[in-house]
């Protein structure tokens, strides 16, 4: 009888168990027989930008359970792996490995050379990328693996912008937005990092009241003094309204009372 090793070593086995799997073809719902019923779901796609993380792992783990379970049901599972290019994220990674080896930035190479140096970069990654996701043994349909840069994907998202266009449900307006100057593009909320710094107060004369701001553009179209219904210095105006000249000419401004003012930061109001 073939003694058992007293610790088990994946790295021996788990590797030609997922090769087995992934031969045999039935991770593609086009291969399971007699399945009437569908079930089909996307990987979100992980961002081209180095290695995958636990969270990637983790989310890898509930999703092979629902492929799993679904298929032990006799359903035709859909599965679909990608990777995201990631745009500016990748972009910033190429910049600062290209200024670590060579003190060059992307300027120095022109648009075509960089472009492919990004393009070279998010196809080593994507390929990292594939053998971890085979390592946790997830039982994706890599026959069907898509990337957000492939022509179909570029030419669905240009079909979907042009019907919401149509349907008017985008358009074209003056936004406030995040802007990098070193990047010279906008970016995406979850992108910007925050850092706390002293600013400036500002005091604005409201009428017969001073208001206190640290974001005085947003009081363009202000109507509202809010104050503290315990703050003595303006009890005679709590409730009323007034026409005062503001920014972009009169307003009908409202004073109201609320717990939510702080009586010792600013003026109050």
């Amino acid at each position: 009888m073939k003694e058992l090793p007293k610790a088990y070593e994946p790295g021996e086995y788990e590797s030609k168990i997922y090769q087995t799997w992934e031969k045999s073809g039935w991770f593609n719902p086009d291969n399971l027989p007699n399945a009437k019923e569908s079930f089909s779901m996307t990987l979100p796609p992980p961002n081209a930008t180095g290695v995958l993380h636990l969270g990637h792992v983790v989310m890898c783990a509930v999703q092979d359970l629902l492929a799993r379970f679904n298929r032990m049901r006799g359903k035709k599972v859909l599965w679909l792996p990608g990777t995201d290019h990631a745009a500016i994220a990748t972009q910033n990674v190429v910049e600062k490995q290209l200024w670590e080896e060579s003190k060059k930035t992307r300027f120095d190479f022109g648009r075509d050379e960089f472009v492919k140096k990004v393009s070279d970069f998010a196809d080593r990654s994507r390929s990292t990328i594939q053998q971890q996701l085979r390592a946790t043994g997830a039982s994706l349909d890599w026959s069907r693996e898509r990337y957000t840069l492939d022509q179909g994907s570029s030419e669905a998202v240009k079909e979907m912008f042009i019907r919401m266009y149509n349907d008017g449900l985008i358009y074209r307006g003056h936004r406030i937005v995040n802007w990098c100057h070193r990047c010279g593009t906008t970016l995406a909320d979850d992108e910007v990092e925050y850092k706390e710094k002293p600013g400036i107060f500002y005091y604005l004369k409201y009428g017969p009241i001073t208001i206190g701001t640290a974001r005085p553009e947003t009081k363009v179209l202000d109507k509202v003094i809010i104050v503290h219904p315990d703050d003595t210095r303006y009890q005679e105006y709590i409730g009323k309204e007034f026409t005062v000249p503001w920014i972009d000419g009169d307003v009908k401004a409202k004073v109201i009372a609320d717990k939510v003012a702080e009586m010792d930061t600013g003026t109050g109001a």
